[in-house]
């Protein structure tokens, strides 16, 4: 019996999209977090599934009467709390058409074009942010979308670890070392909160003295909590040193290295193993998984690539159907302007803050976040003030901000990112922090 009835889906699709659109038209009715409180949805909902269907309708009412309560709308222009999840209608239809097909892509044979969709966007993305030749799969290398940079980051090590344990023998195990920037910690950090060189050397001889062995380090173009960029190229080259291998994790800001202006935080990349998502072909060795039942065909093993091989699940989606429809959607170009928006606003954000003398600029701004705090405070403690005007703002439903400690000081997060932020909501935030400022200060 045929359970698919096409009008039927038709029509619920179609209110669907009338639903997204009318919730994107009144966004800004909406509190940027969230204000319900725990367990709200378990005091609204049944405690059993429904015995019989229901119609689209009365779902979609209660997801806008039970659901959007408690949503944090991220998409929201006055939303600077986290680094963006940006939505576009391109990406959107993507989606979709990548949950229609519903493919799962382990291996070639499985839905060869979710495979070599895959291989050609990877290229094209390299080829933005011209990376070099040897990371494409046009040069020998490769790419594969993770479904987060914490499996990015699990892939990477995990390669680097057996590659290391290969050469080393499997008893050494306990005594790989891995490298990475905690900027809270001060041996780890230049006055700009990034990973520095000289230290980095220090802590690898004095481990190497130690009788262990250094695996892994791990350089940040744009750090979660002040957007710092490691010294890439000079680490680097103290990592080729010690037969390190070198993650570099662009996660935030390598998306803004499309545009050539700043590009040049990538200078050295000639000298890494992997870079985001980017983790070469040492993957396949650890990572890959032959039954029977998952092999291709003797005749295309050879001439393929099987993306089970480079990550640590068996199942994938069609991924690359979204990042494809986005880029022949807006171009390079268009992308680059989206981008370079969001940084102007930052600096006309970081403008606003200069001409306050009651607030101040904590690390230089590189790209569309500005880190910032109060300092007049009297008496008060510096860092309690900026606590309290953080929630202060962020239960006022009007802005969403979010804050990091930096070597003992706290400070706000404003980042930049949503698609429909623009110059009047960045203004009106401003507006809407000074406020709050002024009562906290009275």
């Amino acid at each position: 019996m045929n359970t698919f009835d096409t009008e039927d889906f038709r029509k619920q699709a179609h209110l669907i999209i009338d639903f997204l659109a009318d919730y994107y038209q009144n966004i800004e009715k909406f509190p940027v977090r969230s204000q319900v409180s725990p367990g709200y949805l378990g005091e609204i909902l049944p405690d059993s599934a429904p015995h019989d269907p229901e119609p689209i309708e009365k779902i979609l009412e209660d997801v806008r009467s039970n659901i959007i309560p408690g949503i944090t709308h991220w998409q929201s222009p006055n939303f600077f709390a986290y680094f963006p999840s940006c939505g576009s209608t391109a990406g959107f239809l993507g989606e979709m058409l990548a949950n229609g097909f519903n493919v799962v892509g382990f291996n070639w044979i499985s839905s060869p074009a979710a495979t070599e969709l895959e291989t050609i966007v990877m290229d094209w993305l390299g080829k933005m942010l011209q990376l070099p030749e040897a990371f494409l799969f046009s040069g020998g290398g490769g790419g594969v979308l993770q479904g987060t940079t914490c499996e990015a980051m699990l892939c990477t090590l995990v390669a680097a670890r057996d590659r290391t344990l290969r050469e080393q023998g499997m008893e050494n195990f306990d005594k790989l070392v891995v490298y990475c920037s905690d900027q809270t910690h001060s041996a780890f950090k230049s006055s700009n909160f990034q990973l520095c060189p000289v230290q980095l050397e220090l802590e690898i001889l004095s481990d190497v003295q130690n009788g262990l062995i250094p695996l892994f380090l791990c350089v940040t173009i744009g750090t979660t909590p002040s957007t710092a960029v490691d010294p890439l190229a000079t680490l680097s080259e103290v990592a080729k040193k010690y037969k390190l291998w070198v993650h570099v994790d662009a996660a935030y800001a390598g998306s803004a290295c499309i545009c050539p202006e700043f590009r040049h935080f990538l200078d050295g990349l000639e000298n890494v193993n992997s870079f985001s998502m980017n983790a070469h072909n040492a993957l396949i060795k650890s990572l890959s998984t032959y039954p029977e039942f998952l092999r291709n065909h003797a005749s295309e093993s050879n001439k393929v690539v099987d993306y089970k091989d480079w990550q640590i699940m068996l199942s994938r989606r069609f991924r690359a159907l979204k990042l494809w429809f986005v880029l022949r959607s807006y171009g390079v170009e268009k992308l680059r302007e989206f981008i370079r928006v969001h940084v102007e606003m930052a600096k006309y954000f970081e403008g606003l803050v200069a001409m306050d003398q009651r607030f101040e600029v904590v690390v230089p701004r590189l790209f569309a976040m500005v880190c910032f705090r109060v300092v007049c405070c009297g008496e008060n403690d510096v860092n309690e003030i900026n606590e309290k005007l953080l929630e202060s703002v962020n239960q006022s439903g009007r802005i969403y901000v979010s804050h990091a400690v930096l070597d003992g000081v706290y400070v706000i997060r404003f980042a930049i990112g949503a698609t429909l932020t623009d110059y009047s909501h960045v203004s009106a935030a401003w507006e809407v922090v000074q406020e709050h400022a002024d009562a906290l200060l009275a």
